[in-house]
């Protein structure tokens, strides 16, 4: 899961559209080096899930038969498989590298066995490596991170801090009368991409750009989307260091030393072969971990609950519609993957998405049960998801009836912000990543309470020994819930279909 929402397009390169409807580039590309594949069949348990799944259920698709057909011992088994790919590949799994290659001929190779039709289409974007990154105000060197793709650069200027709004630095007249020309902004973070709060400072002639979190602790800078978003060394720091820089004002000096460099990545899509294709209900997870971890909940428990599910309903299940998965490459440098398929639909193929379902960190080791908010039922934070998401939050509430689920902003962090913003309905669940559980949340569903849901979040400690397995099981049956319940039927309530709805919306427009 990114760390923060970017609306601005990834500097990436597509080719061709495929045979399913594919976004990115077309023809197959495959890792045949033997030090990046071993991992992939090691495992009895995994290709026995596979190649049990072939057959499908063997009954109509629904949502009770799917859910049950999911079990924690074959969505753990993945996970192993995901764990020893890493272990074989430098201790992770991130977009451009070996470790993720072999994911992608796992996974494909599972779907090729269980009948799906299978490409793995490949894309570049820009790989960003970061050397050092620093933050002084005065004699004192202040903590920050650098957000990925802040291009390299020293200045020393005086600060000047963007007042706190509703949307602070998200729009120029927020600097008017302040001296930005030359300057190294200071803004909060908050209501906009950070992508857009550096464009905004930069077009006003800022040197650099500083953000300072809006909760406590420190700001684990995401990305700027984009080289081409990147203006200006871009840093991040915490609330209190915000404080302190504010306070003290006078000259700082922000240091960024970087360079980025294209490579290339892939998606795994696959379909199955039998419902109609006019509806399609398409499912996705982001396959690629961080550099820094092997991504075992963030995103190895999504991949395993999606993947199990299609497994399990097999290539040519006895369903109303077409089922289409997405594993999603590069969605920590920006949900690349996912933004260049959904760019590469053409309006009559992003039409026949009736809906797309999201599962990013489902197992976190301090868990919250969460459900997309698709009707913005709270009128807090992000806003309500296209027309039907509101019939997708309900169905996986009913779900997790048991939970009582909190809903959960479409704050852009995950695969399905492309999505939304094509109009698509969306939703999904989400076990939480590095906000932090209340103390009223902790007294519903254990845990910690004033600790993050996933202390883990990005580390090289996300491994499987650091996996809630009771949330996992319960996430990943709801998954397949949703899967088959709208594989039977994209019918939200008092019978209306989400896609009607979708199409009832754009109508009025």
């Amino acid at each position: 899961m990114r760390t923060q929402r970017t609306r601005f397009a990834m500097s990436v390169a597509v080719c061709a559209v495929g045979a399913l409807t594919l976004a990115s580039c077309s023809g197959e590309s495959s890792t045949d080096d033997p030090a990046t594949t071993s991992a992939a069949g090691s495992s009895s348990a995994a290709q026995s899930s596979g190649s049990a799944a072939a057959d499908g259920l063997g009954a109509p698709v629904t949502g009770d038969a799917l859910a049950n057909a999911v079990t924690l011992d074959a969505v753990v088994g993945h996970l192993e498989e995901l764990t020893s790919i890493a272990e074989a590949n430098d201790g992770n799994r991130a977009a451009g590298t070996p470790g993720y290659d072999a994911s992608v001929d796992y996974v494909s190779g599972l779907l090729r066995d269980a009948g799906f039709e299978v490409e793995t289409p490949e894309f570049s974007f820009d790989s960003y490596d970061l050397r050092s990154a620093s933050l002084r105000a005065g004699d004192r060197e202040v903590p920050s991170n650098a957000f990925t793709y802040s291009p390299a650069g020293a200045v020393t200027a005086p600060l000047v801090v963007a007042p706190t709004d509703d949307t602070p630095g998200c729009e120029a007249t927020d600097y008017d009368g302040l001296s930005v020309t030359g300057a190294v902004v200071l803004v909060s973070r908050g209501s906009c991409p950070f992508a857009q709060k550096g464009i905004v400072a930069a077009d006003l002639g800022a040197a650099a750009v500083v953000v300072a979190n809006n909760e406590d602790g420190p700001l684990d800078a995401g990305t700027l989307g984009s080289t081409a978003d990147a203006r200006i060394p871009a840093l991040g720091v915490s609330r209190e260091d915000g404080a302190a820089l504010a306070a003290g004002g006078g000259e700082v000096t922000v240091a960024v030393d970087s360079e980025t460099t294209t490579t290339t990545s892939r998606n795994v899509i696959a379909q199955t072969t039998t419902g109609d294709t006019d509806n399609v209900v398409m499912a996705g997870a982001h396959l690629d971990s961080v550099p820094e971890g092997p991504g075992i909940n963030d995103n190895g428990t999504g991949v395993a609950a999606v993947l199990e599910s299609a497994l399990r309903m097999g290539g040519a299940p006895q369903t109303t519609n077409a089922v289409r998965f997405g594993f999603w490459g590069a969605e920590e440098l920006g949900l690349v993957g996912s933004t260049k398929y959904v760019e590469g639909l053409s309006d009559e193929d992003a039409a026949a998405v009736a809906l797309y379902l999201n599962f990013d960190m489902v197992g976190s080791n301090n868990p919250g049960y969460l459900v997309y908010d698709g009707d913005d039922s709270d009128k807090e934070g992000a806003p309500a998801g296209p027309a039907g998401s509101d019939a997708i939050e309900r169905t996986f509430e009913e779900r997790l009836a048991a939970k009582d689920a909190d809903g959960t902003d479409f704050d852009g962090r995950s695969d399905y912000g492309p999505f939304i913003e094509r109009g698509i309905p969306a939703g999904g669940v989400f076990s939480g990543a590095d906000d932090v559980k209340s103390e009223e949340q902790a007294a519903r569903w254990g845990g910690t309470a004033d600790e993050a849901f996933d202390p883990n979040y990005h580390t090289a400690e996300d491994t499987l020994a650091n996996v809630n397995r009771d949330a996992l099981a319960v996430n990943s049956q709801a998954a397949a819930y949703g899967i088959g319940t709208y594989a039977e039927s994209v019918t939200g309530p008092n019978g209306v279909p989400v896609g009607e709805q979708r199409t009832a919306a754009r109508q009025s427009q």
